[in-house]
């Protein structure tokens, strides 16, 4: 009997484990992880930290799913380190468990700015459920707020001021929001979005240190010497990948674990999934690294065909999407949108902007604004890897029709 152990409840995990139980019935599975509730959905905590949503909704699964599926659950458990050689992982009680198949998909933990009085009270970093429960009740009685990071994950601070009815001052390195992947005219749609809530963007700027009262944060002090006020404040700067048990497991990191497209790790019988990983992304054909939902359930999945396969059974291909939903219009990035070696814009209307992104004249990823019916379009040309940036004036067509570009070269 193959006994899987799966490090990390998050969505690759519980994916990995289902798929496990599916394709290998007599197997053991054990699903470790060190949060104390099982898996839900981290796309919708924000809409319970923004005060739409109660807690219900959020969870996933409880521990009769588990318990139904014959899948051992330990929450609130720590592993401390693994043994590839016995095949054993150690956890914080002194429990040793055995494998014959491992996947890690621990993810991160937010990074802490490396400023002064970073660890204040009413300073916030936004990932698991307990994150979104706090940043709800402090924020439901701040007044002011401070919001660090300008990418993907600090916008949903923004998104909770705005709906909270705290006023905010978004602090940002650069001279725009996401600035790797947008260019002037797309975020200054951003930015329109963000004054509507009630979030200011405050450019070239930054954390140089917190000021407190008693151990709670008072105030944010910037690179130039400006002071904002705050009694909340939002820290979305990236992730630390949580590896620290690995160390002296011989795994390969590369900011993430290094993965091939099977969810292999090079060390023998470990696999990993997630946001921890550096894949090989075969439509990109080199390393990349992906946070989305959508790509770390497929990873999960992928890794347990091939864990229960034995063998290396079904590659790891997928065009990833990130939408945000916090203001009047839509957004979403596809692919990998801050690869690219040269880019075709357009905007349409004030609220309305597409930026595609190419590589070797194919299609490597892209950003829409307003209008995302031509995701689709976009995305089967990622699959086909086609060369298409030459006829880039017909991909910014409002309706992009396939049959307006020249067909592919056999």
């Amino acid at each position: 009997m193959t006994q899987y152990v799966i490090i990390g409840d998050g969505i690759s995990g519980s994916s990995a484990a289902e798929t496990l139980r599916e394709e290998d019935p007599d197997s053991e599975i054990t699903v470790i992880t060190d949060e104390g509730e099982p898996l839900y959905n981290r796309i919708l905590i924000k809409e319970h930290a923004k005060g739409k949503l109660p807690e219900a909704p959020i969870s996933i699964h409880d521990e009769t799913w588990y318990d139904e599926r014959e899948i051992e659950l330990s929450l609130n458990t720590h592993v401390t380190s693994i043994d590839p050689d016995a095949k054993i992982v150690h956890t914080h009680e002194g429990d040793d468990l055995s494998y014959d198949k491992l996947l890690v998909a621990t993810g991160g933990t937010p990074t802490q700015l490396p400023v002064e009085n970073s660890d204040a009270d009413g300073i916030h970093h936004f990932w698991t459920f307990q994150d979104a429960r706090a940043i709800r009740e402090s924020a439901e009685s701040a007044q002011d707020a401070v919001i660090v990071g300008a990418g993907l994950l600090g916008i949903d601070f923004a998104a909770v001021c705005g709906s909270q009815g705290v006023e905010g001052k978004y602090l940002m390195r650069g001279d725009r929001w996401w600035r790797y992947a947008l260019s002037a005219g797309g975020a200054e749609i951003m930015h329109d979005g963000m004054r509507e809530r009630g979030v200011e963007p405050i450019f070239d700027s930054g954390v140089d240190h917190f000021e407190t009262d008693d151990g709670r944060v008072t105030a944010a002090v910037d690179p130039n010497g400006d002071r904002f006020e705050c009694d909340f404040a939002g820290v979305a700067i990236g992730l630390t990948f949580n590896t620290e048990y690995l160390r002296g497991a011989g795994l390969e990191e590369n900011n993430g674990i290094v993965v091939d497209e099977y969810m292999q790790t090079n060390v023998d019988d470990i696999y990993a999934a997630g946001d921890i990983t550096r894949f090989h992304d075969v439509l990109l054909g080199e390393q990349a690294q992906n946070g989305s939902w959508g790509s770390a359930k497929e990873q999960g999945r992928v890794a347990a065909i091939n864990m229960a396969a034995d063998d290396e059974s079904e590659v790891f291909e997928w065009v990833s999407s990130y939408s945000i939903t916090h203001f009047d219009f839509p957004f979403l990035s596809f692919g990998h949108p801050t690869l690219g070696d040269e880019y075709a814009e357009r905007r349409y209307s004030d609220t309305e902007w597409r930026r595609v992104a190419f590589k070797d004249g194919k299609i490597v990823g892209g950003v829409l604004i307003g209008d995302l019916s031509p995701q689709r379009t976009f995305k089967q040309l990622m699959r086909e890897q086609r060369p298409v940036s030459d006829q880039a004036e017909v991909l910014l067509e409002q309706s992009v029709d396939l049959d307006e570009l020249a067909p592919a070269q056999s």
